[in-house]
């Protein structure tokens, strides 16, 4: 027993009281539920901590790639990339309101806004299930296969917009998924969009 503790915990000693309840074999039941309690708990603990480590890692490795963009194509590009390899998304759309502003975007100047007014009002990620319309206007025709998203709204300088990333899976981006991760994600991209220079007032 002394060299292996384990076995003390795990063998039942019996303590015979005739028909009555013994109190030391209720005393050491309870123990050893409560040990059980805390080994669970404590794997549970380890188990975020090596998540948390993990997203840490990928975030750095974002981080470091959207330091080396210089347009707005490079960075939709590596959000896509990184985003789909490194974090399983099935989709990721990058849509900007004041694109007007920032170059490689003259095109995507968007009339809808307003769809996702309140989001942007709110200025916090939110993940769940989107409108019909919300699902079109960023996935287009992959719409119909996203079954949750993580909407990010983005806003920096001159940029103001969201990122959006879908997912098949219903309970991928459920509506009780911590957001802290998407709000620094979301910090990223902003501060990524602000460096691109303005474009020149004709």
């Amino acid at each position: 027993l002394t060299r292996h503790p384990d076995v003390l915990t795990a063998i039942d000693i019996p303590h015979p009281t005739g028909d009555a309840v013994s109190l030391i074999e209720r005393q050491v039941q309870a123990l050893r539920e409560r040990c059980a309690d805390y080994r669970q708990q404590l794997e549970s603990l380890i188990s975020v901590a090596r998540e948390n480590d993990a997203v840490a890692k990928r975030l750095h490795r974002l981080t470091i790639a959207l330091i080396e963009t210089h347009s707005f194509d490079e960075v939709l590009n590596t959000l896509q990339d990184e985003l789909r390899e490194q974090f399983k998304a099935d989709a990721v759309e990058l849509k900007l309101f004041s694109a007007e502003n920032l170059e490689q975007a003259v095109n995507q100047r968007q009339a809808v806004p307003m769809l996702f007014d309140d989001f942007m009002k709110k200025g916090k990620p939110r993940c769940g299930a989107l409108k019909r319309e919300q699902l079109q206007y960023l996935f287009g025709s992959l719409a119909a296969e996203t079954g949750s998203v993580a909407l990010i709204p983005l806003t920096h300088k001159h940029v103001e917009g969201v990122l959006a990333i879908g997912s098949r899976d219903p309970q991928r981006f459920h509506p009780g998924k911590d957001t802290e991760f998407l709000q620094r994600l979301g910090d990223l991209v902003s501060h990524a969009l602000g460096r691109i220079k303005p474009l020149e007032k004709e």
